[in-house]
């Protein structure tokens, strides 16, 4: 998201690069540890602008047969412009299954073919697009990644990225699809490295590297769950480098890539900029990792122009901070914070800069606990996962 698009937050994210997506390892069923500097125009710096915010109604909701015991439950990710919800649920053995859950709350589950049934293994929904189509990987019973595709109607068609490996942790995760089905994601190779792909509509499959992407296990080139991929075929992306800093990747529709850092992220190992969405403008919001592995969020506009925000009462201790996770049409952008004890608490930032806060009813207040905002879509809804205090997760929609 974050625990991204399920990692608590960016630091551990990054740090589980080479299987992540959106935000907790054993929420998100990953099997094995996963694991270019550029220039902006501008910086302008908005903080400490909260708001109370217009009323808003939240529903929660549980996939069927969801367990309900620690690290079990219901993870959404994603929200298309009808309200159509993806995501996943781990049953009371530990497997995943994707959910698919329409405006009304009719909640429709599947399994991709050859998904392993086992503890952390199985299928999960990662981005819907307007049409209904739906996209994500599963792990097999030998904790090799796959992604697929599926359509409207239902029927769902597998793929591996050629270059991906086959060992464990290894493989294919597709996150990302557009409105003409295009879809994005990343592979995993034989040496742990990752590398990016876009497959077009007609099963095209172009993969690239972004520059300065190292070349060791945990390196390369990383493109996250969710909407990093817009209408346009732009995609954004995170760049390792051999040092194992972060830094963030514009790829245009003609492949030619341009890499950036936001001011004041770190230079470390496990620190840098991690972008996590893009608009149909061009819009990039994320968050960077700075010296002192503290979270802070931003927007790059199309122009380059960089803003940099905190939400009150993020924490300022390592692990803590602004963590945005998705960024919709109007330039509003939604996410977690983590507070200073290490409870999760959601946000959206308006495009003028207000921010409101908020937490689902039910979510616990300890530490890896509480609201995780995902994704918002151009209505303002906006879908993610709460953690109670037996923490275990459930899906929620918050409509305003």
């Amino acid at each position: 998201m974050t625990l991204l698009t399920e990692l608590k937050d960016k630091t551990a994210r990054f740090a589980r690069l080479l299987t992540a997506a959106m935000t907790s390892v054993l929420l998100l069923g990953i099997l094995a540890p996963s694991g270019s500097g550029g220039t902006h125009d501008g910086l302008l710096n908005f903080r400490n602008r909260p708001s109370v915010g217009p009323q808003s109604t939240i529903t929660t909701f549980d996939g069927p047969g969801a367990g309900t015991g620690p690290g079990q439950g219901t993870l959404a990710f994603t929200i298309n412009p009808g309200g159509t919800i993806s995501g996943r649920y781990a049953d009371s053995g530990g497997a995943l299954h994707a959910i698919l859950r329409s405006p009304g709350g009719a909640i429709v589950t599947f399994d991709a073919p050859g998904a392993g049934t086992g503890p952390r293994q199985g299928t999960r929904a990662f981005c819907v697009n307007a049409g209904g189509a739906s996209t994500g990987y599963y792990n097999d019973a030998s904790g090799v990644f796959h992604g697929f595709l599926r359509t409207l109607d239902g029927a769902i068609t597998t793929f591996d990225i050629p270059g991906a490996g086959v060992g464990p942790g290894q493989g294919t995760f597709a996150g990302n699809i557009n409105p003409v089905a295009a879809i994005a994601g990343r592979y995993v190779d034989a040496s742990n490295v990752a590398h990016g792909f876009l497959r077009a509509p007609d099963s095209t499959i172009t993969r690239f590297d972004a520059p300065n992407a190292g070349t060791g296990p945990g390196q390369g080139t990383f493109v996250f769950t969710g909407y990093c991929l817009n209408p346009a075929g732009v995609i954004t992306a995170t760049s390792v480098d051999a040092s194992d800093v972060s830094h963030g990747v514009l790829r245009a529709a003609n492949g030619t890539m341009t890499t950036f850092d936001a001011p004041g992220a770190g230079t470390g190992p496990l620190q840098g900029t991690i972008p996590v969405g893009i608009n149909e403008t061009g819009t990039i919001a994320g968050d960077y990792i700075d010296a002192s592995d503290v979270s802070h969020g931003f927007i790059r506009a199309s122009d380059g122009t960089i803003t940099t925000f905190d939400v009150p009462g993020a924490g300022t201790g390592s692990g803590q901070g602004t963590s945005p996770q998705g960024i919709n049409a109007p330039g509003a952008v939604t996410g977690e914070y983590v507070d200073a004890s290490d409870a999760n608490h959601g946000f959206v930032r308006a495009s003028d800069g207000t921010i409101t806060t908020f937490d689902v009813p039910g979510s616990g207040a300890g530490p890896g606990q509480g609201t995780i905002p995902l994704c918002n879509n151009p209505g303002g809804a906006i879908t993610g996962y709460f953690i109670d205090t037996s923490n275990v997760s459930h899906g929620f929609v918050r409509t305003p």
